[in-house]
């Protein structure tokens, strides 16, 4: 079954494509996630030729989806780039920012039939605005809020209790996430989209008392 059809959306916040060979082909997750910090890791800058290349990577290699961000100094910018970020692929879902600008821009892009992400959600006020702005995806920052003294699990909560309430198709995106704990009380609570850097990937999915079981299970074949 193809990863996210049961509901459940879990991505790979990464632009590496050495961390999506080695991820993708598990079949555990919908796409992948980037942002400018990941893209300038890799030696990726504000360049529209490079980051499409790097999305059609991204599809060969397995993903349902890539998050791009809008870049620039003003709402034409974003417009402009936003617009050029779709186009590159309909699984393209651009990331604006959920500032006055990014709004504005969001606003724009959605009427224009774009599917957006907006990003950087520190709030559960934020979430008003997103169920009326109707984006595809809104992704609240979890350690951020965390970092900050908030409460993050509970601001992601109630974040997703006032889309359910209100019926909004938009969906939590969450990200920021630094302990899988959390991942699981998220998901306990209703939540069902996920990014996650490599190192929460592998405490994902490994865990020692499997890994013994599978080392018994390989000892007594050998006897």
């Amino acid at each position: 079954m193809e990863a996210g059809r049961s509901g459940l959306r879990l991505y790979i916040d990464s632009a590496s494509t050495s961390d999506w060979e080695k991820y993708l082909p598990l079949g555990l997750f919908y796409g992948v996630t980037t942002n400018p910090k990941l893209l300038g890791a890799i030696g990726i800058g504000f360049n529209l030729k490079e980051i499409t290349e790097l999305a059609a990577e991204a599809f060969y290699l397995g993903a349902g989806e890539i998050h791009l961000q809008v870049w620039g100094e003003n709402l034409e910018d974003y417009l402009e780039r936003g617009r050029a970020l779709s186009d590159i692929d309909p699984r393209v879902r651009v990331k604006v920012p959920i500032d006055r600008q990014g709004m504005l821009a969001a606003a724009t892009l959605i009427g224009e039939g774009i599917p957006v992400t907006l990003t950087a959600l520190h709030a559960a006020k934020q979430a008003l605005s997103a169920a009326a702005l109707g984006p595809a995806y809104a992704a609240p920052y979890l350690g951020r809020m965390n970092d900050a003294g908030r409460d993050g699990l509970q601001e992601v909560l109630i974040m997703n209790k006032i889309l359910r309430s209100l019926e909004s198709p938009t969906r939590l995106l969450v990200a920021s996430i630094r302990s899988i704990p959390d991942l699981v009380a998220l998901a306990a609570g209703g939540l069902d989209t996920f990014t996650l850097t490599p190192p929460r990937l592998e405490e994902l999915i490994e865990d020692e008392l499997t890994r013994a079981a599978v080392e018994a299970f390989a000892a007594e074949v050998e006897d």
